[in-house]
């Protein structure tokens, strides 16, 4: 007989392999902006959305995914100890979002009108939440204004990402109901 993956085992492997598309995606973003783009304003970053799924899949666990997309985001473009800590730290202000899933539910933001609105407030938090860590840095108001224009870019493809992964059955989706979904199909 089959040994079946225990819980914690399907939650490691599906963090990791996330963690991995989120660092692979982040990597080629960086690496194209300054090789075709690199006088632009204007980033692009998979961060929000691939956190959100995570969010969604997991909980609290996607604060690893925002400190990483923050992370890969800064090594790849050669930022200083500064930015490191605004992104990294400022990316797990996304973490109030998960108030939001576990004020109304998994199950009711995934299906209702907040399905859309969640992955867009994680994108605004991790602006925002970069924005309140360069102004603790000693930035001044104006210079944080930056952070929310130069990543708009980044809203449309997360509104985008999260719908398509709507469509998906299992992607945009608590693990656990999901996997009692499944089981209850297969039955």
């Amino acid at each position: 007989m089959k040994r079946q993956r225990t819980w914690k085992e399907y939650r490691a492997i599906d963090l990791t392999l996330l963690g991995m598309a989120l660092a692979v995606f982040e990597f080629v973003i960086v690496r194209a902006a300054n090789w075709w783009f690199p006088g632009q304003p204007f980033t692009v970053s998979l961060a929000a959305a691939i956190t959100a799924i995570v969010y969604m899949r997991w909980g609290a666990w996607g604060a690893i995914h925002a400190v990483e997309a923050g992370f890969v985001f800064c090594f790849f473009s050669g930022a200083t100890g500064g930015q490191f800590l605004i992104y990294c730290a400022g990316n797990l202000f996304s973490l109030f979002a998960v108030l939001l899933l576990n004020a109304f539910g998994r199950e009711r933001v995934r299906t209702g009108h907040l399905s859309l609105i969640f992955p867009l407030l994680v994108q605004v938090l991790m602006q925002g939440g970069r924005a309140a860590v360069a102004l603790l840095l000693g930035a001044r108001p104006a210079d944080t204004v930056g952070f929310f224009t130069t990543d708009s870019l980044s809203l449309l493809f997360t509104f985008v990402i999260i719908w398509i992964a709507r469509k998906l059955d299992g992607v945009y989706e608590d693990q656990k109901h999901y996997l009692l979904r499944i089981h209850a199909e297969e039955e």
